[in-house]
Order: structure tokens, then C-alpha cells, then sequence
């Protein structure tokens, strides 16, 4: 006769449970588009969501870093089924931008989600005074007329495939004070605005408009920028948990852009290791 020992084969059973169980995956036959998706933050989150079971288009105006965010997104999705393909893509360029869809909506057949990440600040931004005029334009055609066009173009498919998901980039500047980035401010904050007027538009085709509002996140451009700016460098040292790493802001776009963010709309949320209630 064969005695069991209880007291050890139920955790034995949990290992071989979790060995063989399918993994639950998030994103599962959705169809992504990520602007700026060749690095930083843009290229973890393309690698999270290949990784969760997503196809994602790859729109970046670097084809090199573009070419090689896609190939690392396909690694990452190899075994969930993901898969990444790069699109070279200038988001502030109309034209540019209705070619990515397009060729988007070719490649995958639809698209359930697109993420505006494109954008960011230069050392030429500072106070209204003394900022250029061209800094002051560069941002708003980057940041916000790049999250406008991609969203012109890409939300009528979202609307064609049943509804789904627009996640905009904005910033705890949109949030909070800080001088001597009137330029980037002024762009960041028009986004979070537009966010909740997109959100109430879009709500009857079950299309949910989010933004994120990251602070100051460890890539390599805001490395440079730290290193730079002493205004940033102040802010810097009120973050309560440390500074953030792209794969922070990145998983919360994994939740915004699944079924489990449902009824999130309209909501700018800060990623800022708690530097908002500092």
C-alpha cells in the first residue's frame, strides 16, 4: 500500500498546475498602434503588449531604432503570439500618418488600440520670456498635433472593429507647476484637456480615451535632459518611491489598452513615483 503525504502533494500539485495552465494573455488578437515606439517608453510598451498577445505597428520617424524596437517586440510576443512590424511613420506629417494606418489595417485587418506616445521636451524649452519660438512650435506639432492627427485618422477603424482603446501620452507637468518648460507645459496640458473631451465623444462607439501622466522616467533622452536641466533636477528629488523606468509607465498602458480598464475613460493618470502631493 502507497501512503501520500498530504501535507506536501498539494503544493506539488500547484507547481505542476502552474506549469501546464495557459497563461491568461491580456491582449489576445488586439491590434496596437504605438507612435515613438522605438524607444524609451514607447519600445517597452510595444514589447509588453507583443509579450501579452497583441500585433503592434511600430510608427517611428527613426527607421534604425524602429527596425530594432520591432524586431525585439517579436521576441518578446514569440511565444504568446505577439508580433511587432515597424512603420516609418512622422506624426505630424497628415499624409504620413493616414499611410501607417493604412498599411496597418492591411497588414493586421484592424486596429483596437492606439497609443499617441510620441513627443517630449529639449534643453532650448524654458519660461515664455525667453523660450524660442520655434521650441514653442516644435512641441505643439509633436506632442499635440501628433496625438490630434493619429487620433483623427486612427480612431474612425477603432470605431469600425467594435470599439477599443486610445491612451494618450500627457505629464504630471499637466498636473503640476514647473518652470522653465512653458513650451513642453503648454502642449502636455492641452493633451490631458483633450483627453476628457475625446473621451465623452468617443464613449457612444465604446471607444475609452485615457492619458498617462509619467514624471520624469529613466530613458535616455530624460537622462540627458536630468543631467541638463536644473529645474528637472530639483523636481527630481521629490519623488517619493525613486525615478520611474519606461516599463513603469509601460504596464500601465497594458491595463489601459486590455479589457480590464472597461469603464476607465476620460481619466489623465500620473505614473510619478508620488511627486504630484509632494
Amino acid at each position: 500500500m502507497v501512503f501520500l503525504r498530504l501535507s506536501v502533494l498539494p503544493s506539488k500539485l500547484a507547481v505542476l498546475a502552474e506549469e501546464y495552465e495557459p497563461k491568461m494573455l491580456r491582449l489576445k488578437n488586439k491590434v496596437a498602434f504605438i507612435t515613438g515606439g522605438g524607444g524609451g517608453i514607447g519600445r517597452a510598451t510595444a514589447e509588453r503588449f507583443t509579450e501579452e498577445g497583441a500585433k503592434v505597428i511600430i510608427a517611428e520617424i527613426d527607421s534604425a531604432v524602429g527596425k530594432s524596437a520591432a524586431l525585439s517586440a517579436c521576441k518578446t510576443g514569440k511565444s504568446s503570439g505577439g508580433d511587432a512590424h515597424f512603420v516609418e511613420t512622422d506624426v505630424s506629417d497628415s499624409d504620413s500618418v493616414k499611410a501607417a494606418i493604412a498599411e496597418t489595417i492591411n497588414r493586421y485587418g484592424h486596429l483596437n488600440i492606439l497609443y499617441n506616445n510620441a513627443g517630449g521636451s529639449t534643453l532650448q524649452d524654458g519660461p515664455v520670456t525667453e523660450a524660442p519660438v520655434e521650441e514653442f512650435w516644435r512641441c505643439i506639432k509633436l506632442d499635440l498635433f501628433g496625438t490630434f492627427l493619429c487620433s483623427k485618422y486612427a480612431i474612425p477603424e477603432i470605431a469600425k472593429s467594435g470599439g477599443g482603446s486610445v491612451i494618450n501620452m500627457s505629464s504630471n507637468v499637466a498636473l503640476m507647476a514647473l518652470p522653465g518648460r512653458d513650451c513642453y507645459t503648454a502642449a502636455k496640458g492641452a493633451i490631458a484637456s483633450m483627453t476628457r473631451s475625446m473621451a465623452v465623444e468617443y464613449a457612444p462607439d465604446s471607444i475609452r480615451v485615457n492619458a498617462i501622466a509619467p514624471s520624469i522616467v529613466l530613458s535616455d533622452r530624460a537622462t540627458k535632459l536630468l543631467e541638463a536641466s536644473p529645474e528637472i533636477q530639483t523636481i527630481s528629488k521629490t519623488h517619493l518611491l525613486g525615478l520611474g523606468k519606461p516599463i513603469h509607465v509601460a504596464e500601465l498602458a497594458v491595463y489601459l489598452a486590455g479589457d480590464e480598464s472597461a469603464i476607465t475613460t476620460g481619466q489623465v493618470i500620473p505614473v510619478d513615483s508620488g511627486v504630484t502631493i509632494v
